[in-house]
């Protein structure tokens, strides 16, 4: 039978026309006489595969060991599409890598992340039409930091008294990775510590002499208990024991008798030969005392007259050492201290004036011979001249010749903010008005033979490049004081304000000085000071106080340890003084709490005719990266609106925080409905996000003049800029070398200048005060920087009564007459 192939073509379209778009299926019939034959049925199935997913993978971050889920439904299609996952382009494969788990409904879940498992995840889904990829899903695996554990406490950084230790700690346990949050908390702990002060042992009364003994000789004996050496103090030096040889009469009789005349005789003998030896070292030591006594006499008249010649004939007596005294009422509430009492001061001294040069009459030349660094060009005349203490010259002439060195023509040539004088061994103090500023030059911190010409300015911040990071600020006033080459006998003490919240606990403090080629270094790390250092620090509630024995250039710095720390801002209002418009302007400037900041300030507005218009306010401003907001509220809508388009006005952290912009502030701008309204009430509060705030409650009339107020936050300054010898001290020369004298000697009862220390309330610096040689007169220097214009000597006198050293008392009250 032949065999027969018939083949037909049929369209889509023909189908579709016909059958619709269902499924439909296909049959070959053929037949003959014999019969007819059916084909099996062949189903045709249109396939497809949409371009669109139903739902992708989305981005995650997730932390370490964590389960991840990520969902895909694939696009609709025919046949179903199979689907698989990918990671940065390479196949997942789950049985492989078993962390891996693909769901029935194409899910992918990783059991527990890991670092490596940080990557692009695409979902791929494909049939036999086409391969569809979704976007990529970004999952992050990230790491919170953990602390490490604390190390161990550092050593009391202080040798006797009150210092501090600290220990620290890492966020390494694990390192935050992949943007995982830091750890909470401080990672420095400071803790006070007290160390015992050595106390250096002190013999005892010597005991009554004993009974003469049989070998005719008596002793007596003393012990190491007033006080016993302690705390790695000295021993006693000296002998605990004496002895004596009798007379003949005190001998016992027994042991006479037992004496031939023969051993009589030699026993007189050898006693004679014994008082002659020491009959001949008793003329020897009269004459060796006679010889240094009459040594320290032509010593003495040689200093004398070597003085005489040094001053101007016009000195008519020792007035310049006590022409600083002032009379002291002591009312000792012990009855014993009353003799003190009757003893009355000659107040007529105080009118003493010196009137001469302090500039030696030898060659000028000698005085400034020196290796590390240049002074200043000798003064015109030779000499300044002082009058009462206060020293007068030209401040023009003296700011244009220090501009001509070549290593002050950085320095601002406002005279204003600069203070300057010449000065000798005595001393003195320089002072820039309404700053906070001021230069103590001790006595004696100028060696005797030179005369110096010492500066003290402030310098603007913006002209510095002071490199802060991280987080640190700027918390006083740059200041310079020199010139930077002379050589101090001891150290000078400069006072500056600070804006810190005072809690060292907060701050990592630096104390920082620019070098000759201008860079800055830290010099200073408070709270871990050493004594043998040049530099220390005293931090009080709103000043600092450097000891230095080297002049420059200098800034305070603090490092936030945590957001726990603040610096004090002050809020100062000002307006226009006068309004004649419709407009009114209200600036509110948020500036560091020093006065050299609010003294410029001040200045500023003067010249722009403002008017302070409310009392300074204090904020605390945190280290907490939260913006400074501003906005006023509560105004009386019927007379007046705010032009400001939103309804806060705000200042960036990092501005404030930085320190180096000195001017911050903000200017509301308000509208009058009518030029007869000149009350104005309003609210204006100033706070932190997230931190502590300020209100203004205002209620003033706007066509007055209250410039009034200005003269009570501004007042000027009436003391001298700079005051030389005697008359910039509290205490007279003479009697506070006495009082040194007095307490540097260690008593037994601690009745020395430990004690004098804890009456002022300075113990936490006993370890830098034990470590000069006259600790009484470091302490007694830090007392003058601190109370020049509100110091009391008869509070110091008083300390000095309950100290019981009643001869320094008598010093003190006798030397007034002189």
């Amino acid at each position: 039978m032949p065999v027969m192939q018939v083949t037909i073509d049929i369209t889509r379209q023909q189908v579709e026309k016909i059958f619709g778009l269902d499924q439909y299926w296909c049959q070959c019939v053929a037949w003959s006489t014999t019969g007819t034959q059916k084909s099996q049925k062949a189903y045709i199935r249109i396939a497809y595969l949409r371009k669109n997913f139903e739902e992708e993978p989305q981005g995650k971050e997730v932390a370490l060991d964590q389960e991840v889920l990520l969902r895909c439904h694939p696009p609709e299609g025919v046949p179903q599409a199979e689907v698989e996952w990918q990671r940065n382009e390479d196949i997942l494969n789950p049985e492989m890598d078993p962390n891996f788990f693909i769901t029935a409904d194409h899910n992918l879940i990783i059991r527990k992340a890991r670092m490596a498992d940080t990557g692009n995840y695409t979902c791929v889904a494909k049939n036999i039409v086409a391969r569809r990829k979704s976007t990529s899903a970004a999952v992050i695996v990230y790491v919170n930091g953990g602390w490490s554990t604390w190390t161990t406490w550092s050593s009391c950084s202080a040798v006797c008294g009150r210092g501090w230790q600290k220990r620290s700690r890492s966020c390494t346990n694990p390192t935050p990775l992949n943007g995982g949050s830091s750890c909470d908390g401080q990672n420095v702990q400071k803790s006070v510590c007290v160390a015992t002060c050595p106390v250096d042992g002190g013999w005892s009364e010597w005991s009554k002499w004993s009974a003469c003994g049989a070998d005719c000789s008596m002793w007596r004996s003393r012990e190491c208990t007033q006080p016993s050496p302690g705390t790695g103090g000295k021993d006693c030096q000296g002998l605990d024991l004496q002895s004596l040889n009798c007379t003949s009469e005190q001998c016992p009789q027994t042991f006479q008798g037992f004496l031939s005349a023969h051993h009589r005789r030699q026993r007189q003998c050898e006693v004679a030969a014994v008082s002659g030896a020491e009959d001949v070292a008793l003329y020897v030591g009269v004459v060796a005392v006679a010889l240094c006594l009459t040594l320290l006499l032509i010593i003495v008249v040689l200093v004398y007259r070597r003085k005489k010649e040094g001053l101007d004939a016009d000195v008519a007596d020792s007035s310049i050492l006590t022409t600083g005294f002032q009379p002291m009422g002591i009312k000792p509430s012990k009855p014993e201290n009353s003799h003190l009492l009757t003893i009355q001061p000659d107040l007529t001294t105080t009118t003493t004036s010196y009137q001469g040069t302090l500039r030696s009459r030898h060659d000028t030349t000698g005085k400034f011979a020196m290796t590390n660094g240049t002074l200043l060009d000798a003064l015109p005349n030779g000499s300044h001249t002082l009058h009462n203490g206060k020293l007068n010259s030209d401040p023009s002439e003296f700011v244009s010749r220090l501009s001509t060195q070549s290593y002050f023509k950085t320095l601002p040539r406002d005279v204003a903010n600069a203070s300057y004088g010449t000065f000798n061994f005595l001393g003195g103090r320089l002072t820039i008005p309404n700053t906070g500023i001021s230069l103590l030059i001790p006595p004696e911190a100028i060696p005797r033979g030179k005369i110096y010409e010492i500066y003290l300015t402030v310098q603007r911040r913006e002209d510095l490049r002071l490199p802060l990071a991280g987080c640190q600020t700027l918390l006083g006033p740059v200041v310079s004081c020199g010139p930077p080459g002379v050589v101090l006998s001891r150290s000078v003490i400069l006072s500056m304000d600070h804006c810190s919240d005072g809690c060292l606990d907060n701050w990592a403090l630096r104390l920082k000085k620019q070098n000759y080629e201008g860079v800055w270094e830290d010099v200073l790390l408070m709270g871990e000071e050493l004594v043998s250092e040049p530099y220390y620090c005293q931090l009080e509630a709103e000043t600092c106080r450097l000891f230095s024995e080297q002049l420059g250039t200098f800034a305070l710095v603090g490092e936030s340890l945590h957001m726990g720390a603040a610096k004090r801002l002050r809020l100062v209002l000002f307006s226009d003084a006068y309004c004649s418009t419709l407009e009114y302007n209200i600036r509110v400037y948020c500036m560091d709490d020093t006065e050299e900041v609010f003294k410029e300030v001040m200045q500023m507005e003067r010249q722009l005719g403002g008017r302070l218009i409310d009392e300074p306010h204090i904020l605390l401003f945190k280290d907490s990266y939260h913006n400074l907001r501003l906005s006023i509220h509560d105004m009386p809508q019927a007379h007046w609106r705010s032009k400001l388009l939103a309804g806060y006005q705000e200042i960036p952290f990092y501005h404030i925080w930085n320190g180096s912009q000195r001017y911050l502030h903000c200017t509301f701008t308000l509208e009058r409905l009518s030029l007869s309204t000149c009350e104005l009430t309003c609210q204006l509060c100033v706070w932190q996000v997230e931190g502590e705030g300020q209100s203004f409650s205002l209620d003033f009339n706007i066509a007055k003049d209250t410039r009034a107020i200005d003269a009570e936050f501004m007042l000027m300054d009436s003391n001298a800029t700079a005051l030389a010898g005697p008359s910039a001290f509290q205490i007279p020369y003479l009697i506070r070398q006495k009082i040194c004298s007095s307490l540097d000697a260690p008593c037994p009862n601690g009745a020395d200048w430990r004690m004098l220390a804890q009456r002022l309330k300075l113990e936490r610096h006993m370890s830098f005060f034990a470590s000069k040689s006259s600790p009484t007169s470091v302490i007694l220097d830090l007392w003058e920087a601190q109370h020049f214009h509100s110091g009391n000597i008869n509070q110091l006198a008083a300390v000095m009564a309950d100290i019981g050293k009643q001869e320094a008392m008598i010093f003190l009250v006798s030397d007034g007459e002189c």
